[in-house]
């Protein structure tokens, strides 16, 4: 079972960004400052059990996640929105799907991210919006 214990700090990202976050529903200000903030994950995993405290720059959208891979949680986005977080693993990656609560439907209203690591100092979160935009979130270890 891999093991994403640790603290991971954002250095970069590949792909489509700014469209990833454009079809989340969020607006202009907010994806530019997103691309600019500073990002942390804080992460504790014991087993299937993991706590994620994430910590930007202003400590203005610091959250904290607490779930079991295998079981949903509720999470809030960036745009605002509240989503319902089914998790599983997909072989060493954990999958989470995102469906807005409000939906009725499930293709234009859910997003994935896979989380992996790609060596030993750098976790990757793969994003796939409702409106298949994509792109990779680099984080490197502290």
């Amino acid at each position: 079972m891999t093991d994403f214990t640790g603290n991971w700090n954002r250095t970069s990202w590949e792909g489509d960004y700014d469209g990833v976050l454009r079809d989340l529903n969020v607006g202009m200000l907010k994806r530019q400052a997103e691309k600019m903030i500073a990002v942390e994950h804080h992460i504790i995993q014991d087993g299937d059990k993991m706590s994620v405290k994430v910590i930007t720059t202003g400590g203005n959208s610091d959250k904290h996640q607490e779930y079991t891979v295998g079981g949903s949680f509720t999470d809030r986005c960036i745009s605002g929105t509240f989503y319902e977080v089914t998790t599983e693993w997909d072989g060493g990656k954990i999958k989470e799907t995102h469906k807005d609560e409000r939906s009725t439907t499930h293709y234009m209203d859910s997003y994935t991210i896979v989380r992996e690591l790609r060596d030993k100092d750098t976790m990757v979160l793969h994003f796939n919006s409702p409106k298949d935009q994509r792109c990779c979130l680099i984080y490197k270890k502290m």
